[in-house]
């Protein structure tokens, strides 16, 4: 009986902890941080495809996501600088959150101002901003939620935040492209859709701005201001990316590392590109495409996780790697399989499914990967940051050419040929592992006592 209280007590305590204020500050945070991401990414992309704009321009848009990778540059700005006037009212963690989503706000909201046909030039620079801004922003969240979640809130936070910012995607995918059907229903006109959509968005992230008055600034926020107060920003620079690069280059055939690093989801973002303009090319109204991709998309992904999170506790991560790996190769061969079907729904929840799911396997071992390269525990934080960085620039750069590839090749040859770009990660692969650079350990496998 004592046994059964005791385990009732536990649990208990380990569902009130949601309901924590932090927790559910870093909640709502969450939402905040997602919004942005799906309006310069897959909305955007269907909506200049909406729009007749060229495939070779929407690939070129990948690089809007620039900031994403390179926001390590000004992170040491942002963790040491003091806004005048607000962060003496508000702190300065909270100065900086509520700065950036007031500014993210109106950021959307003139993004859907701007006409992407007559405009790509504007329309690339309001996006441009849009993901800078939302960059800074998460800077600003991922430094708070450190310093303001104690021990027993962590894992509860963290399970919060990640499923905000799933939940923020959904909304700003098939949200924002639904929106669009509703005003067009309601008599709004055809030229405006859009901008009343993210002008929706834009609203929406009241919800963060909201967060950000409530939460309480962090004590730690102090301690790390005084800290930082006597460096400058070359030597903040130093210590949070120079030294912790330094340490990693150390590493024999680093250089190899960095290059698996950068090509092993190589093939599943460049044909992650060009989904949505290829969907509604074969025949598919963009609101149909988007609810079916961010639903399915999201269940699929979300269950891909969890399988590949068993898979990596089961067997090494090499092998998993290489099942991942493969997985990820010929998953994208079934929208060649979609183009042959055309607009059918069904063949569409099963693409999206087959792809998700090996993407979401993969992406649990790669990060398992990426953990274990980051042995030094005086740099882990900053070395996983910048190998994520380096992890997106297949992402942005090297995806950048997608469009073009389309037109040249065709929807079926383009699938087959993002096949062909997930070999790069594959070989390398084969190296690290006759060179014995993937003897460490294993995160996601329990240690045994």
């Amino acid at each position: 009986m004592n046994t059964q209280l005791l385990n009732r007590a536990r649990l208990l305590r380990a569902f009130r902890v949601y309901g924590d204020r932090q927790v559910l500050i870093i909640l709502l945070l969450g939402f905040s941080s997602g919004l942005p991401l799906a309006l310069t990414g897959s909305t955007l992309s269907i909506w200049m495809r909406d729009e007749g704009v060229d495939l070779g321009t929407i690939g070129l848009f990948s690089l809007v996501g620039l900031p994403y990778v390179l926001k390590f540059l000004w992170a040491p700005l942002i963790d040491a600088a003091r806004l005048p006037g607000l962060s003496r009212w508000l702190g300065r963690r909270r100065a900086w959150l509520v700065l950036t989503q007031v500014l993210l706000l109106c950021a959307i909201l003139g993004m859907g101002l701007v006409d992407p046909v007559r405009a790509p030039g504007v329309m690339a620079f309001a996006a441009v901003l849009v993901a800078f801004l939302s960059a800074s922003q998460d800077i600003v969240i991922d430094a708070f939620r450190v310093e303001t979640l104690g021990e027993d809130q962590y894992a509860a936070g963290m399970a919060n935040y990640v499923a905000a910012y799933r939940v923020a995607l959904l909304v700003a995918g098939a949200g924002a492209v639904g929106a669009t059907g509703l005003f067009e229903a309601l008599g709004f006109p055809p030229a405006e859709l859009w901008a009343y959509a993210y002008a929706l968005m834009a609203s929406l992230m009241g919800i963060g701005l909201l967060a950000s008055f409530f939460a309480r600034e962090p004590a730690e926020s102090r301690q790390v201001e005084n800290a930082q107060a006597a460096l400058d920003y070359v030597a903040r620079f130093r210590q949070a990316v120079v030294d912790p690069f330094l340490d990693f280059a150390a590493k024999p055939g680093w250089i190899w590392i960095l290059a698996f690093v950068i090509f092993f989801k190589f093939g599943d973002a460049f044909a992650g590109a060009m989904v949505g303009p290829f969907a509604l090319d074969i025949g598919f109204d963009k609101e149909t495409y988007a609810y079916i991709a961010n639903l399915v998309g999201l269940m699929t992904v979300i269950a891909g996780g969890f399988v590949g999170g068993l898979l990596g506790r089961l067997v090494p991560l090499k092998a998993a790697l290489w099942i991942t790996g493969i997985l990820q190769l010929v998953s994208n061969l079934v929208f060649c399989w979609l183009a042959w079907v055309g607009p059918d729904a069904t063949a569409l929840a099963v693409s999206v499914a087959v792809e998700s799911f090996a993407g979401g396997m993969g992406t649990v071992i790669f990060v398992a990967y990426l953990s274990g390269l980051c042995s030094a525990r005086t740099f882990t934080a900053t070395q996983f940051a910048l190998l994520s960085a380096l992890a997106a620039v297949g992402r942005t750069i090297l995806s950048a050419s997608a469009g073009f590839v389309a037109i040249e090749l065709g929807w079926v040859l383009f699938f087959v040929a993002t096949s062909v770009a997930a070999l790069p990660g594959l070989i390398l692969l084969v190296w690290l592992s006759r060179t014995n650079r993937m003897d460490f350990v294993n995160p996601l496998k329990t240690v045994e006592k």
